[in-house]
């Protein structure tokens, strides 16, 4: 080889190495930059985030991974309640987040100053669209409640009863059938029984789910319905990047619970075109003060100049959420009511004994009025929304740049909050509270009851009744709740007063009925079966 080409040869490789050294010092140089930002970081909201005196555990403090893990784990609300256990109730649970369980500070976060949602609420789109629960405003918010809030006004609803006891007589032709010879998943009937019970309500017919359950078809829209809460945690914890990706796996099961939001799409836009087929068929007057399903109020309150298209989209995303809040909820509420009657004969006796005074002809629901005035079944049904209401989780707030504040900040029990940080309380620690609740875990009907002679009996009932909020507080609390209430006593007081309930402890037990929440809470196996015997007249 020439010396030229020696030379050159040297020449290259003293550059390819230059040019190594000079990559290698540039990644190493970015890669202590990012450690040194990390550190930083962590420096600055251990001892010098405005929020670094509130208390908490300091890996909350440095990240949101901590509580993140635990909400994938579906153990938030228990999580929560241990560090108010630990450090009192206030606590740090996030760089940028602080919790609370004390009932003046919820006023004032949800009632007086109502402050606006944070983004955690947007993994509940459906229809990839804004509905009530989903809009984070509550200027945004007021203007869609006005379209259906008259419909879930308790005289209006209360029309509906009819229909309600028509769908829950209808399970208990199907619990007689059954004749107490083989278990029932309770959480699975009782969704089909809330499809039905809500598309009445909602859409003006049934879909016949509880007609598809008691032939063993599979119901679609009762499938998507349960399917739509796992599609919305995975949304919520991965950013929208990633959902494009995930969501594309092709899995059979994983696909259709990604589909879960269209296929209720489908059937609402379904519902919508009969809806509007029939108004214009026969165009109804004074809505207001006839029985009128709710998407048909929707159709009517048109806003001035809203384009047809965003008129549709806004019906079928509201209408979606409606499905998803209602259906799962009560029917995990009233899964673990039943549950307690199988475990607790002492309660269901009481329960079945004050039943048979008030329903001689089992298969005749009183009316709404008058099941409201039974005092065991309400405080059954009270205790029921307190350990065992199915929405228990962190309703997450934002405190403002510009409220009733001092210097942008919010003074909560002693801490200024800048604006920007996520507030919020859980009905699971309200409705734990021991100094409201005594023994606060038990399954106790009795404590809503009023003991005669003892003074201060009013104020503990009204205590207790200010701590009790299963559907929420303030201005957003949940529209349906009127609707709950109706169907919860219809359902017990129908099933209670016709069936023995019991369990088979290998299917149905403390293990299997260990509550996991994922803003709704369910049980650990999504089961609960039980056993139904009717009782000897």
């Amino acid at each position: 080889m020439s010396s030229a080409a020696t030379s050159s040869l040297l020449s290259a490789n003293v550059s390819f190495l230059s040019d190594l050294l000079s990559t290698s010092s540039a990644a190493l140089l970015a890669l202590s930059a990012f450690i040194l930002y990390l550190c930083a970081t962590l420096v600055y909201n251990l001892h010098f985030s405005p929020l670094a005196a509130i208390p908490g555990p300091w890996y909350a403090a440095v990240s949101d991974l901590w509580l993140t893990s635990h909400v994938a784990r579906l153990q938030q609300c228990q999580t929560v309640q241990a560090l108010f256990e630990r450090y009192g109730p206030v606590v740090r649970v996030g760089p940028n987040k602080v919790l609370f369980c004390d009932l003046t500070t919820a006023r004032s976060v949800y009632c007086i100053n109502k402050f606006d949602k944070s983004p955690f609420y947007k993994a509940l789109l459906t229809n990839d669209n804004d509905h009530a629960m989903t809009s984070l405003g509550n200027a945004e918010h007021s203007a869609r409640r006005k379209a259906y809030a008259p419909h879930y006004n308790l005289p209006h609803l209360t029309q509906f009863q009819p229909e309600v006891n028509d769908s829950v007589v209808k399970v208990v032709q199907i619990l007689e059938n059954n004749k107490g010879q083989k278990s029932v998943d309770t959480l699975d009937l009782f969704r089909h029984l809330m499809v039905d019970i809500i598309s009445v309500s909602v859409f003006g017919s049934r879909p016949g789910a509880l007609d598809n359950w008691a032939i063993g078809i599979q119901d679609p829209l009762s499938q998507a319905v349960y399917d739509f809460p796992t599609r919305g945690i995975v949304r919520s914890a991965i950013p929208t990047w990633a959902w494009s990706l995930v969501s594309r796996i092709p899995n059979e099961t994983w696909r259709r619970i990604c589909n879960s939001d269209k296929t209720m799409a489908e059937f609402v836009r379904g519902r919508l075109d009969d809806s509007r087929a029939k108004m214009n068929a026969a165009p109804v007057i004074g809505e207001k003060e006839v029985k009128t399903p709710l998407i048909q109020r929707m159709i009517q309150h048109r806003v001035s100049g809203t384009p047809d298209d965003t008129l549709v989209q806004n019906i079928v995303s509201e209408c979606m959420g409606h499905l998803v809040a209602g259906c799962d909820t009560s029917s995990t509420t009233l899964s673990y009511l039943f549950w307690e009657l199988s475990r607790r004969n002492d309660i269901m006796r009481k329960l079945q004994a004050e039943l048979d005074e008030y329903m001689p002809d089992r298969k005749a629901v009183p009316d709404f009025a008058t099941l409201c005035k039974l005092p065991y079944l309400n405080a059954f049904v009270k205790e029921g929304l307190r350990i065992y209401g199915s929405a228990p989780s962190v309703l997450e707030r934002v405190v403002p740049s510009t409220s009733s504040v001092v210097d942008d900040s919010f003074d909560m029990m002693g801490y200024a909050l800048p604006a920007g940080t996520v507030v919020g309380t859980q009905a699971w620690s309200m409705h734990r509270d021991t100094e409201v609740f005594p023994s606060p875990e038990t399954f106790l009907p009795e404590r809503w009851l009023s003991a005669e002679g003892v003074s201060g009996e009013e104020e503990r009932l009204a205590r207790m009744s200010q701590y009790l909020m299963p559907f929420g507080i303030g201005t957003r609390v949940c529209g349906g709740q009127n609707l709950a209430h109706i169907v919860l006593r219809v359902a017990i007081a129908s099933m209670a007063v016709n069936f023995d309930i019991t369990a088979n402890l290998t299917e149905t037990n403390e293990q299997s009925m260990e509550i996991k929440d994922a803003f709704v809470l369910h049980p650990i196996t999504k089961e609960c079966k039980l056993v139904f015997t009717p009782r000897t007249y």
